[in-house]
């Protein structure tokens, strides 16, 4: 090798080696369309703790592109990732010890919904003879699974929330369930028909404290968990 392709070389690694390190380093935010909380609008991310998050990122000098997909796919890029940060997260006991939790931002108060005035519920166990709607792998989905509710019996799951109320208006599920302001929103953004009125038939208050979160994937550094959990406390 010659002198000046090895001087070449160095250079090289010279200018990668910290290109390395900072990508190592860098944080993923990850979400979905959960509005009012966070949803796209005209292309650039939104919604009330989307701005939460933005502060939050200018709080600590962190400039990182906010993707906003598909929960199941969300939730998974964060238990599997490395620097990624996820939001809005429930904080239940099964996902205590799979993130590293940064802070709530958002209550969460759960119903089951209907537009069946003459249905009521007294308890979850009247719900098992219904079809509800769910969204895969999102808080709501995960209560009911663990209660013995089983997909393809009396759950039916979708990837968006807006697709639970057309299933609902449709008479193609009788439940639906939702946290309380995500339905409020809907309807007020698909404005409501007077002959498909919504009825909170079962209140399950906040599914045993799952308030809406921040969280890290468990392999991100003690420095950036301390930077952020400051940085929020701030705020």
């Amino acid at each position: 090798m010659s002198s000046r392709v090895h001087r070449h070389l160095i250079t090289w690694f010279c200018l990668l080696v910290p290109w390395l390190a900072h990508a190592e380093d860098s944080i993923r935010v990850v979400t979905e369309e959960l509005p009012p909380y966070s949803m796209t609008i005209n292309g650039k991310p939104s919604g009330l703790a989307t701005e939460v998050v933005q502060a939050l990122l200018d709080e600590v000098g962190e400039q990182s592109s906010i993707q906003s997909m598909p929960w199941a796919r969300a939730y998974d890029t964060a238990l599997n990732g490395h620097n990624v940060l996820i939001y809005s997260i429930a904080r239940t006991p099964e996902r205590e010890a799979l993130f590293n939790w940064i802070g709530p931002i958002a209550p969460g108060h759960w119903f089951l919904y209907s537009t069946q005035a003459n249905l009521h519920l007294d308890s979850l166990e009247q719900a098992r003879q219904y079809q509800i709607a769910t969204v895969k792998d999102d808080v709501g989905e995960r209560y009911l699974l663990s209660r013995g509710f089983e997909i393809g019996t009396n759950l039916q799951s979708s990837n968006r929330y807006e697709l639970n109320y057309e299933k609902l208006r449709m008479g193609r599920v009788d439940l639906w369930i939702i946290n309380k302001i995500n339905a409020d929103y809907i309807l007020h953004q698909q404005g409501q028909p007077p002959e498909h009125p919504l009825y909170p038939v079962l209140d399950l208050g906040n599914l045993d404290g799952a308030e809406l979160s921040l969280a890290f994937s468990r392999n991100t550094s003690a420095a950036t968990l301390a930077r952020f959990r400051q940085g929020l406390q701030a705020l």
